[in-house]
């Protein structure tokens, strides 16, 4: 691991700030680093308003989007809400469709079928649409690149409004009405809201219309904070907003659905990391094991007795990944080993076999292993489909970019992609894939880097401090938890390992006399020779929360020893 130690910000701003507040020079520093620099913009950061929401007429093409939902509302059309099979797509379909169904009932949902038809706007789709009497289909989480697609609507009578949040192309689809901040020709405030985010916006330009407060739509984003930690999009400006309402939104109200999922978990209050570890995996598992539409049901289900059913089906088929996720985990490191391809700048894995709906997570394994851009791939129909995960610093949708006249189809994120190619262009892709990665990538980027805010000593650490910031969350991309490093550190010999093959650690730390404070560092049993003996060690970490037998303690969550 790298440690890099972030620029502290000068003594005069943290002085300012520090006066302007009325908090200690190591708060000021933190707020610093995430660019609040005065009163006006910290009351903002730890106390989001409604208000700070922006007018979602402010997007590009969002007049003709309501528009035409209303006139199809007025001609009395029906509508299908077309969403991808991951959370963002299934999350964005139940919020757009319940929403709509408040006021409309000709409303209709379809998830794509990730075996048959792949990511994104299916001909199958469109084909159900005319099938079925559908004159309008809202694409949402997808679209935005399905230029032959809205084409074949089109020739079908068939219009389309797409809400995505996908990097556009040279050319747009001719739609209706697209809704996505990254359009060059779109002027919206923020760019990086997810698919349920442009949803969101889309009802709420729905909902004033209707002379709805935005307010009244809060009940709802229990789904966008949802999306919003399981797509990784940045914790800033109105994503902080919807995600800091939508938790409270889970935890004192969440819809039927949710409490289906959740009813059975101790903790009292989740924050957005146990939304993205609990909720979010079990809303996925749908779409990977057998049907994104699963999810779907269950997140706009209103009966408790009927959401009990669907969130059990559901959790069987997340333990079913689970446990597909962990075996092909170790026949794709085991391909790489006896390819000899470890000291390689990516991975690029195939087996015809492996199951399609869980490549993404294994990429995502592979990643953590071997910390290179990766690719896992598996048979598609007579095409092989991939899931791309990169490392931090690196764009991954670039360098496929590289690899373009290989490709049929990519799309994607910086750091996450997913593409399909013929199976004869494998070993050319995954040739020129490790060049282009090998001539641009910088060689630091291959060694996992923690951020430290700040170096500080155990004097810092107080109670008050832990208080403040919980105040800073929710943490994600862009306000990630703050990670400090504190040197001279001895455990006071109680030092051993936990957990399952004691791959955890557990310890009791001072530092020049002050302490004991306890520590828990997750997955680093293999470290514990470096405070063993009462060595002197330096550590970075997050500070944390033990609930032990009703006695809440501060505790320090190691990410690293050294």
């Amino acid at each position: 691991m790298r440690w890099t130690l972030k620029p502290k910000p000068k003594q005069e701003d943290i002085h300012r700030l520090s006066d302007a507040l009325g908090v200690n020079g190591l708060v000021a520093q933190l707020l610093l680093q995430r660019g609040i620099t005065s009163y006006e913009e910290a009351k903002q950061f730890f106390r989001p308003l409604p208000s700070d929401l922006h007018d979602p007429f402010l997007m590009k093409d969002m007049d003709v989007a309501v528009n035409r939902i209303e006139k199809a509302i007025t001609d009395n059309e029906n509508i299908l809400v077309f969403g991808d099979y991951d959370v963002d797509g299934t999350t964005a379909v139940a919020l757009v469709s319940s929403y709509i169904l408040e006021f409309y009932p000709n409303i209709a949902t379809y998830i794509p079928d990730r075996y048959t038809e792949g990511y994104g706007v299916s001909f199958q789709g469109i084909d159900f649409a005319e099938d079925n009497g559908f004159s309008l289909i809202i694409a949402l989480d997808c679209g935005v690149k399905a230029i032959d697609k809205v084409a074949y609507a089109k020739e079908k009578g068939i219009d389309f409004i797409i809400c995505d949040h996908h990097r556009p192309g040279n050319e747009l689809p001719e739609a209706i009405a697209i809704l996505d901040p990254k359009r060059d020709d779109c002027n919206y405030p923020y760019d990086e809201l997810c698919g349920c985010g442009i949803g969101f916006k889309l009802i709420q330009a729905l909902a004033s219309n209707r002379e709805s407060k935005v307010e009244d739509l809060f009940p709802h984003l229990d789904l966008v904070a949802t999306a919003i930690g399981a797509d990784i999009v940045p914790i800033t400006g109105e994503n902080r907003v919807l995600a800091y309402y939508g938790l409270q939104v889970i935890n004192s109200d969440p819809r039927i659905g949710f409490k289906a999922i959740i009813e059975h978990i101790k903790k009292k209050e989740l924050t957005i990391t146990d939304v993205v570890f609990i909720i979010a995996p079990r809303i996925n598992a749908a779409g990977r094991m057998k049907h994104g539409q699963h999810a779907v049901s269950l997140l706009t289900e209103t009966d408790l007795g009927q959401a009990r059913k669907f969130a059990s089906e559901i959790e069987q088929f997340n333990l079913d990944r689970r446990n597909l996720d962990q075996e092909i985990t170790q026949e794709a490191l085991l391909q790489i080993r006896e390819n000899k391809e470890e000291e390689k700048f990516t991975s690029v894995v195939y087996k015809d076999t492996w199951h399609k709906g869980v490549i993404g997570i294994v990429a995502s394994r592979l990643t953590e292993t071997y910390y290179r851009p990766t690719l896992v791939f598996t048979k598609s129909g007579n095409r092989l489909a991939a899931s791309a995960r990169s490392v931090k610093g690196f764009d991954v949708y670039n360098a496929l970019e590289g690899c373009s006249k290989y490709i049929e189809q990519f799309g994607g994120h910086k750091y996450a992609a997913g593409l399909t190619l013929l199976e004869g262009q494998y070993e050319a892709f995954k040739e020129q894939f490790e060049r282009v990665v090998s001539e641009t990538i910088d060689p630091n980027l291959l060694t996992p880097e923690i951020k430290v805010d700040a170096q500080i000593d155990f004097t810092d650490i107080t109670p008050k401090l832990l208080r403040i910031i919980k105040q800073f969350a929710p943490f994600g991309p862009g306000n990630m938890t703050p990670i400090f490093m504190a040197e001279n550190l001895r455990d006071t010999g109680y030092v051993k390992g936990v957990g399952e093959d004691e791959k955890h650690l557990k310890l009791s730390i001072v530092q020049n006399g002050i302490g004991p404070i306890g520590a828990i560092g997750f997955n680093l049993g293999k470290k514990m020779s470096v405070a063993a003996n009462r060595n002197s060690f330096d550590a970075v970490f997050s500070l944390d929360e033990n609930e032990w037998q009703g006695t809440v303690s501060l505790q320090l969550k190691l990410r690293d020893l050294r």
